[in-house]
């Protein structure tokens, strides 16, 4: 149950529309993350999105993230690898040690060291890629502690994560999925 009056709405999206105005420079900073042209495909920034949700717990955000990252790789395969056990899942070597930094950021961003960084260089990491991975694990740990702070309500219906997914990734994060309450028809 939401610690605040919100509405109906799952996750973050409940927070969304409780204040609108911040809504906005949140969706545009996950646009350009996971949606905007990048060296990273999205499939490999939204599994970047989806491995720190996960760590965080955050169901909501987990399982909308794991499912843009299913529908840009074609299916969900690498995801619950990612998700269970990075070591053996199938990801490129660089992929992985940008992993491994997200990680840490996940648990404290002092955790990432000039060894973890100089592995994921020596696996072909540009230092944007770099960047981008430290960007992307900090602003889903703070998306991920906002969902989880207001208690918003986090549905495990795999259908509708599905179809958001989908929407996440062909239209990306500036337009709301559809805005229809849990539970609706």
């Amino acid at each position: 149950m939401p610690h605040i009056d919100l509405d109906d709405f799952p996750g973050i999206v409940a927070g969304f529309n409780f204040r609108p105005e911040t809504a906005v420079p949140m969706r545009e900073l996950a646009h350009i993350l996971l949606h905007e042209p990048n060296s990273l495909t999205p499939g490999e920034r939204e599994l970047i999105a989806t491995y720190v949700s996960s760590r965080n717990c955050t169901t909501f955000c987990a399982l909308s993230h794991g499912a843009a990252a299913a529908a840009h790789l074609g299916g969900d395969k690498v995801v619950q690898q990612v998700k269970t056990n990075l070591a053996s899942a199938e990801v490129s070597p660089k992929l992985k040690a940008l992993l491994n930094i997200a990680g840490k950021v996940q648990q404290d961003g002092k955790l990432v060291t000039s060894v973890d960084v100089d592995a994921a260089r020596q696996e072909g990491a540009t230092d944007m890629e770099i960047h981008d991975t430290v960007l992307i694990a900090a602003a889903f740990s703070m998306y991920n502690r906002y969902v989880d702070g207001l208690g918003t309500m986090q549905p495990t219906d795999p259908a509708m994560y599905a179809q958001m997914g989908q929407h996440l990734a062909e239209e990306g994060y500036r337009t709301p999925s559809a805005r229809v309450p849990v539970g609706a028809a």
